[in-house]
């Protein structure tokens, strides 16, 4: 007789791809993948596949992906499932209270950040962005109110000043997998797991991304710029205005030799870009960075020599 635990598995980036990997096991199968509809993306606005759906098409794992979870049709549908546990990981839409009545032995969810900190849409960005030293991914039961479930296991990673978002997603998304699978197997051995209550007086939000946070603010010092543009790697690039176009920048970091550059502080304006010692350096208000990678608008991103090869930019001398 076969007695897997029959999973449900709500998600739709990248980012829910090594958990969904992760349950098919000898105790566990994903019986159907819940995940947003297709959405037009592209020069033709062709209907895109998510990166869950398409793991489910290759997997031949029945997917539904309905625009809302609150109709009668989706929840008999999911009641009719009789599956055992509801996985959530980045889905994206909100889950009624009774459709996380139908799964007893309960509804669990992969949430990048340490919980109560970083609750919401964005959580490693918003941790990259505000200089946190830490991260990392929480498991915890899934409740009608945002991210506010009990805890049951968590784990935490050091964040490096020059990591990006999607760096970190990558990393995050592999650990949210193996613990997962760590809640699923306990659950299946019916061992007692212990859960801890949310702190809410430790709650922050993290605000979903908006395409108008990518324009940098040259008043802000220059560890909060490069902060700014490791959050938005890869979506949605912070960017400047360069000869009238969007500038977009991938990769920066600090000058060493501040005391170097301050020679073109009277011969460069804010948010220009210049060349020092053959490095390509934006003007700040408060000081500059090295920029590393870039983007002008309608090409591909190029590494910083390459960019002053093919742009006419103010130079600096080395100073001595």
């Amino acid at each position: 007789m076969n007695n897997n635990l029959k999973i449900i598995f709500a998600g739709t980036p990248e980012f829910s791809v090594p958990t969904l990997l992760g349950l098919n096991t000898d105790y566990s199968k994903v019986t159907y993948v819940l995940t947003q509809p297709d959405k037009k993306s592209g020069r033709g606005m062709k209907h895109s596949h998510s990166a869950v759906k398409k793991i489910a098409l290759s997997q031949n794992i029945p997917i539904l992906q309905p625009i809302t979870l609150k109709d009668n049709g989706i929840y008999e549908t999911l009641k009719a499932c009789k599956a055992d546990i509801l996985i959530v990981v980045a889905y994206g839409l909100i889950i009624p209270k009774r459709v996380l009545d139908l799964f007893p032995m309960g509804c669990y969810n992969v949430h990048a950040s340490l919980l109560p900190r970083w609750r919401g849409a964005a959580p490693i960005h918003r941790a990259i962005e505000y200089g946190d030293k830490t991260t990392g991914v929480t498991i915890m039961k899934v409740v009608e109110k945002l991210d506010a479930g009990p805890m049951l296991i968590s784990k935490s990673i050091d964040l490096d000043k020059s990591m990006t978002t999607g760096e970190v997603t990558k990393s995050l998304a592999d650990i949210g997998a193996i613990l997962m699978r760590k809640i699923v197997l306990s659950l299946k051995e019916k061992k007692i797991i212990a859960i801890i209550e949310q702190n809410e007086a430790l709650v922050t939000y993290a605000e979903k991304i908006k395409k108008s946070e990518a324009r940098l603010n040259m008043s802000y010092a220059p560890e909060i710029i490069i902060r700014k543009i490791n959050s938005l790697n890869p979506y949605p690039g912070a960017s400047i205005v360069f000869k009238n176009k969007i500038l977009k920048l991938w990769r920066a970091t600090l000058i060493k030799n501040k005391d170097a550059c301050k020679q073109a502080n009277k011969k460069i304006s804010i948010g220009e870009l210049y060349t020092y010692n053959e490095e390509l350096i934006l003007k700040l208000s408060n000081g500059e960075i090295k920029i590393m990678e870039l983007q002008p608008e309608g090409k591909n991103k190029m590494d910083a020599n390459s960019f002053i090869r093919g742009y006419e930019l103010s130079k600096i001398e080395n100073i001595n």
